[in-house]
This record gives C-alpha cells, structure tokens and sequence, in this order.
C-alpha cells in the first residue's frame, strides 16, 4: 500500500492533532539517544495497545516490546505491524507493569512509553516505581496522562458546573461516577510520581492546550492544523504564562534515570 494511501486511511502519529506534539517530542529524545548511542534504541511501550506509537518507532529501526493485558489490541498489533513491514522489530507481550521483571528479565531499555497508562492502573506510583528499574543508566521515561484543569474547563463550557466543581476539588480529578476515567493529574503531583520513583524530570509540559477545544470544522486544512499546533507550543512554554500548560488535555513528561 502506498504511503500516502495508508496515511490517508489510517492518519499519522506526527501529524494527528492528538499524538503530533508528542511524537515531535519523542523523537527529539529518540534521535538524540541514537546519536550518542551509536544503534538503534531497545523501547518499551507499555500498554502500547495496537501499536500507534510503536509501529511508527519500529519504522524509524528501533525495537520494540509492546506489553498490554489485552489479547486483542496485541492481535491488532501483530496485524498493523505486519502490514508495515516491521513485525520482526516489534515483540508483543500480554502483561502490565506489574510483570515487567519476569517479562523483561536482564534487559534494559533506553525508553519506556508510558501513555494514556496511568490514568487506569490500580497504583500509579508502583507502576512508576516497576518502570524506573528496567531503564537503563541514562535511559528516559516518557509519560502522558491526563490533566485535570482540561476537564474541568470542558466541564463548565458545557454548563455542567457541579461537575467542573468535583473534578477540581477531587483527589482523583474525576467529575462524577460516571467520567469514563478513573482519575486525571496536574503537573506537580505527576512530577512529585516520577521523581519519587527515582527518575529526573528533563522536561514537562501540557499537550492539546486548546485543539480539544476547537470544533473540527475550524481545523480542515493542513495551515489550520499547523498554525493551532504551533500556537499550543508556545503557549505551553511561555516564560510568562507557564500556567496555561496546565490546561492541556494530557501532560506529558521526559525523565531520565
């Protein structure tokens, strides 16, 4: 199938509203990694699912483990991988983080993708603290989680202003029984997470500042896309509004061991 069929069809990780600014910053990382490394990274990507960050990995040469306790994510995984080309760079492994020592055994990776995880384990912080010691020395965690100030703005622009109100005083950033995630973080306590499992934080900012945001028919032109990408950008990294990273409907951060 031709690239740009496929592209067509499927979208692409570096150019999807939900997935490019973090792509963009993984591969940062991943490039500069292989550079210093002199080969191709050994990554884990745990509860990597059907493969939407690690099919585009394995296509760049890196090997990729992929673990997730779903039997039928991992079945489309093998499909996608397949039909890419890279199956022979991708491992699938049905399990959590609760097995990687068994799973991984003496292996050490130079990254572990840790994305749109956190929200859903029954412990973050072991979780975290099973990632940090199958990294190797200087190797990176990468992590995106949900942020909590995202769903309580969505919250009150829908008139739902007991619910914003619960997702923003509550422990677990939910805004009643019925939000479909067990719980959402701000930045500090997922810095406070990753630190205390032993990893230093390189780098953390909110993705998806505004783009959940926008309704779609705003957004139907490559400059759109571009222009709103960009402006997320800057506004996450504004010397003077540093806050307003907070409003991105995921944070994502790189740490290092």
């Amino acid at each position: 199938m031709a690239e740009e069929q496929w592209r067509a069809r499927r979208g692409g990780v570096d150019t999807a509203l939900r997935t490019s600014a973090i792509w963009a910053a993984v591969r940062a990382l991943i490039d500069k990694q292989q550079a210093e490394l002199g080969r191709p990274l050994r990554v884990l990507d745990l509860g990597g699912g059907t493969g939407g960050l690690a099919v585009p990995l394995a296509e760049l040469g890196h090997e990729v483990t992929v673990v997730d306790p779903s039997p039928d994510a991992l079945a489309s995984l093998s499909r996608r991988s397949a039909e890419r080309g890279v199956g022979a760079r991708i491992t699938a492994v049905q399990g959590d983080a609760d097995s990687l020592d068994e799973l991984i055994g003496d292996q050490r990776l130079d990254l572990v993708c840790c994305h749109g995880t956190l929200e859903v384990v029954d412990d973050p912080q072991a979780t975290l603290a099973a990632v940090a010691p199958v990294l190797a020395p200087g190797g990176h965690l990468s992590l995106v989680a949900a942020g909590r100030l995202a769903v309580v703005l969505t919250r009150v622009l829908a008139g739902q202003f007991a619910q914003a109100h619960q997702a923003l005083t509550s422990a677990d950033g939910r805004w009643g029984s019925a939000d479909p995630l067990p719980r959402r973080f701000d930045a500090q306590t997922l810095r406070d997470l990753v630190e205390q499992a032993g990893l230093v934080v390189e780098d953390l900012h909110g993705v998806r500042l505004f783009s959940d945001l926008v309704p779609s028919a705003l957004i139907d032109s490559d400059a759109d896309r571009a222009a709103l990408l960009d402006l997320e950008e800057a506004a996450s990294r504004h010397p003077q509004f540093a806050f307003l990273g907070e409003l991105g409907a995921a944070m994502h951060v790189l740490a290092r061991r």
